[in-house]
């Protein structure tokens, strides 16, 4: 027998979704009485802490947060499942993330068509590293995330979804890969540690023996973009994400060689876990092809 329902998850994702109970209690047209009841019938019947009182506020314990990381999935599904019964459309929330050059550059038409034929799903999305949402996956803060190479994700499905076309931008007065060295000390520009780009660019550094003064960090692509142009340093970008960038006219492209210019954008995603909003993403990804 069970120890709990979706009645029983929908207050336990409320009173972290609102910070307290009163506030959750407003949210699902109650009274906090009957929050804090079931609250207290729920911690008895599993025998654990769900929550712990800090001042006025009820803060998860780490078996509340990881109560609440199955509730979001199973109310999604019975979501889900009572409107593909009912209307044949799917409902709910896909939330996904992204690295910056495929959200930019790629996502947009994709997002668009899948928009026209889910209009009822509500799409969130999240950018960052390949480390970073790799990470979160694992946590379940998402469902599925666009990564790129090389990326190490053991337990997850993946599937290569983008071919993307790898360059070296130097400053628009740097004409070949040859004159940095006349450069002096100039720096690595990349997104922060956990980007697969970033670890191209290091290991295009190691290979050629140029010498740096280290590596700045950013988190858009048009900051970096913008910095190479004032001569700061050099980055390896998506040659796709450089046609929408104004800055792009103001650096210098180089090719890379072949065991680096050619790199996969992959969707990964836990395999048995798939919502019906992730599995028709899927299919309008293998369509697409």
């Amino acid at each position: 027998m069970r120890n709990f329902d979706l009645d029983d998850l929908s207050i336990v994702q409320a009173v972290v979704a609102h910070g307290g109970v009163a506030r959750a209690a407003q949210a699902l047209h109650r009274v906090p009485s009957n929050i804090t009841t079931r609250i207290k019938q729920l911690e008895a019947r599993m025998g654990l802490e769900l929550f712990v009182r800090r001042g006025r506020s009820l803060v998860p314990t780490e078996e509340g947060r990881l109560l609440v990381s199955y509730a979001e999935r199973l109310l999604r599904l019975a979501d889900e499942a009572e409107s593909a019964l009912r209307t044949g459309k799917l409902l709910g929330t896909l939330r996904i993330g992204s690295l910056e050059s495929t959200a930019g550059s790629r996502l947009p038409e994709l997002l668009s068509r899948y928009n026209q034929t889910n209009p009822a799903v509500r799409i969130e999305l999240v950018t960052g590293t390949t480390g970073a949402l790799i990470s979160r996956l694992a946590r379940h803060d998402i469902e599925a995330a666009f990564v790129s190479e090389p990326f190490h994700a053991p337990g997850v499905a993946a599937e290569p979804i983008f071919q993307e076309t790898l360059v070296l931008i130097t400053g628009s007065h740097i004409n070949s890969l040859s004159s940095l060295a006349s450069m002096g000390n100039f720096a690595l520009i990349a997104f922060a540690s956990g980007c697969s780009y970033r670890r191209l660019l290091e290991q295009w550094q190691s290979e050629n023996g140029v010498s740096v003064s280290g590596v700045l960090e950013f988190s858009s692509y048009p900051a970096i973009v913008a910095c190479v142009a004032a001569g700061t340093g050099v980055a390896i970008v998506p040659k796709s994400v450089l046609a929408g960038l104004h800055a792009a006219q103001m650096v210098r492209v180089h090719e890379l060689p072949a065991h680096m210019a050619s790199n996969r954008t992959h969707l990964i995603w836990h395999e048995g876990k798939e919502s019906l909003a992730l599995k028709s993403m899927r299919q309008l990804l293998i369509s697409a092809e």
